[in-house]
């Protein structure tokens, strides 16, 4: 019995095809699809009904994934429980990561500590919306939380929070006028993400007021592609200040509204809940605590080892 044929099976079936499939475990779609076949032909039973544009579980296929994935999360965990009782850093660390938090944060220490292990493989995927790591199999998931999440099978840390301010093209100036107040700076265009509350300032007066962000000019949870927008001048850019410092001593972009304080990004790390944290995980966010540390753009750390 070949079990890793269930395994890829099981992971199909969770990224919703072989194409998604392929792209997350990054081997070639033909394998995937040849692992499947295989194991419908040493069970004798059809698992799942392929059509060009959908993937559908036939009765068979439902009931056996329902029962073996929950047992290959436990072995997963149970093989990360093993590896972290050894204080060796090695084999594959799997994160999700927002754009904005793993280009200039995760990134970086990422790069870092391939350099110092050499048997430490690193994976990040970056995107925008919160997963659990135990259901993803990810060891750290990173995560913009406006409201509290559900810590069933998780455990949450704060480990960063960033300054972030409000910025826009020379030229997007000059056309509106530079505004001084917030009812002046609802008057122009914002770039924002799909999930954006209303933009927490607090005034000279300390004062917490908030913009409403609804008619954005453009909406994208990718902060590069809004960045572009506001060096096109398209509107005013409310993202981490480490983001735009290159474009910001360029003289590409100004920080406006310098009176007034942003409320900060906070960063929070989303591990399984485990008796053992692995040492890949450990070493990685006290990597992390010590970049952040050292970067101005960070205003408060709060890594805890867990």
């Amino acid at each position: 019995m070949d079990w890793r044929d269930w395994e890829l099976f099981c992971e199909v079936v969770q990224h919703g095809g072989f194409s998604a499939a392929a792209r997350v475990l990054g081997h070639p779609k033909s394998s995937l699809s040849a692992a499947v076949q295989r194991l419908e032909a040493n069970l004798g039973l059809r698992l799942i009904e392929r059509t060009t544009r959908h993937l559908r579980l036939t009765d068979a296929g439902d009931t056996i994934y329902q029962r073996v994935r929950p047992l290959f999360i436990a072995l997963h965990d149970t093989h990360g429980e093993a590896l972290a009782m050894s204080s060796a850093v090695a084999g594959t660390l799997r994160i999700k990561s927002p754009y904005e938090f793993g280009a200039h944060h995760a990134g970086p220490v990422a790069i870092e500590l391939m350099d110092r292990y050499p048997d430490l493989t690193i994976r990040i995927d970056v995107e925008h919306e919160i997963v659990s790591p135990v259901a993803e199999n990810y060891d750290i998931v990173f995560a913009m939380l406006e409201s509290p999440l559900p810590s069933t099978g998780i455990v949450i840390r704060r480990v960063s929070s960033l300054e972030r301010g409000l910025y826009a093209a020379p030229a997007l100036l000059e056309k509106f006028g530079e505004p001084r107040t917030l009812e002046e700076l609802a008057r122009l265009p914002m770039l924002t993400g799909p999930h954006d509350a209303p933009w927490a300032l607090t005034t000279p007066a300390g004062v917490t007021e908030h913009l409403a962000v609804q008619k954005a000019r453009l909406v994208s949870s990718n902060a590069d592609i809004r960045l572009q927008a506001a060096l096109a001048g398209l509107g005013v850019l409310r993202v981490t200040a480490s983001f735009t410092r290159a474009a910001e001593e360029a003289g590409s972009l100004r920080r406006i509204l310098n009176d007034h304080v942003c409320e900060p990004l906070n960063i929070h790390a989303l591990l399984p809940a485990r008796q053992f944290v692995p040492a890949k995980v450990r070493c990685f966010l006290d990597a992390l605590d010590a970049h952040g540390r050292g970067s101005s753009g960070t205003v408060d750390q709060q890594n805890r080892n867990p």
